[in-house]
């Protein structure tokens, strides 16, 4: 009997290895192997396409702490993620509230126009508010004829670093949103009855009965909108360049440029690695602080 048992769970084992080897090897030659090679290039002082390579040990990581464009990077990293999280989340919010009073007959076809913008290509974005802010568009000149206003949106650091984050948000807001309103939609008809009949509505039921309920959703927001902050891209490079003055410039920007542009690849490799750290060390936090939000909630 124990033999039989034994060879049921042996197949059993089995089949579960069988079933996982496709991710285990998606796994192993997409993210453990360039990991190692990364680990590897940023000990090198190698441009990729020379035969030359000159191993420089940790010379690359030392040198970032020196560097006024990965100085630039870190904390941009943290200038983008507090307005990026905070106004993706209240108009995400926002939005899917106002969605979720619809009738259920258009409900759907307004959440989809709301999520229309994440659909639109980066590049596409950031051509028309180039042209939009350029200093002879129609807006500026608007702004110049009536008010006597004459704004470098993007050469100034005043609002350079402000458009980069309305265009973020712009796009963002309506994907988090559809996942907002999934868990408002989730709430159970009971939970919102029994809120009528004890009498709480409005911002009351908002925040004592709505928000407490969807803490897994909101969570998941907040995760989602963290890696989001940490990596943006597009954006900084068609319209600001990370300029001026550094101001919008960030990880993403930065690692390329050094590889692919100043052809500095090992120095990018270990950008690239300073990146992921501070990126771990980021969520780690915000995933601390989110479980004992949801534990206090009873999730």
């Amino acid at each position: 009997m124990m033999k039989k048992n034994n060879a049921t769970n042996r197949r059993r084992e089995l089949v579960g290895w069988a079933l996982n080897a496709p991710y285990l090897l998606y796994s192993l030659v997409f993210f453990l192997l360039p990991l190692i090679w990364a680990f590897w290039l940023s000990m090198m002082d190698w441009n990729l396409m020379s035969k030359n390579k000159t191993f420089v040990g940790a010379k690359n990581f030392l040198d970032l702490f020196s560097d006024p464009k990965v100085q630039a990077a870190f904390i941009n990293s943290y200038r983008y993620l507090l307005p990026v999280v905070l106004l993706c989340f209240f108009f995400g919010l926002v939005i899917a509230l106002l969605v979720s009073k619809l009738p259920d007959k258009i409900k759907g076809i307004v959440a989809v126009l709301f999520f229309i913008p994440y659909l639109t290509s980066g590049v596409a974005t950031s051509v028309v508010v180039k042209y939009f802010f350029n200093y002879n568009s129609i807006f500026n000149e608007f702004l110049r004829n009536n008010f006597d206003l004459t704004i470098n949106w993007l050469t100034d650091e005043r609002y350079a670093f402000g458009v980069m984050v309305g265009i973020v948000v712009w796009k963002m807001s309506g994907y988090y949103a559809l996942f907002i309103l999934s868990g408002i939609e989730s709430i159970g008809t009971d939970v919102n009855e029994a809120a009528a009949l004890d009498g709480s509505t409005g911002l009351h039921k908002l925040i004592h009965v709505t928000l407490p309920m969807i803490m897994p959703t909101l969570t998941t927001v907040l995760v989602l909108a963290t890696g989001l902050a940490f990596g943006i891209y597009t954006e900084p490079f068609l319209l600001t360049g990370g300029g001026p003055n550094l101001s919008t410039t960030t990880w993403q920007l930065e690692i390329y440029n050094t590889s692919f542009t100043r052809f500095q690849s090992g120095y990018g490799a270990a950008m690239a690695i300073a990146s992921a750290v501070q990126i771990f060390v980021t969520l780690r936090i915000v995933n601390f602080v989110s479980d004992k939000l949801n534990k206090r909630f009873g999730f």
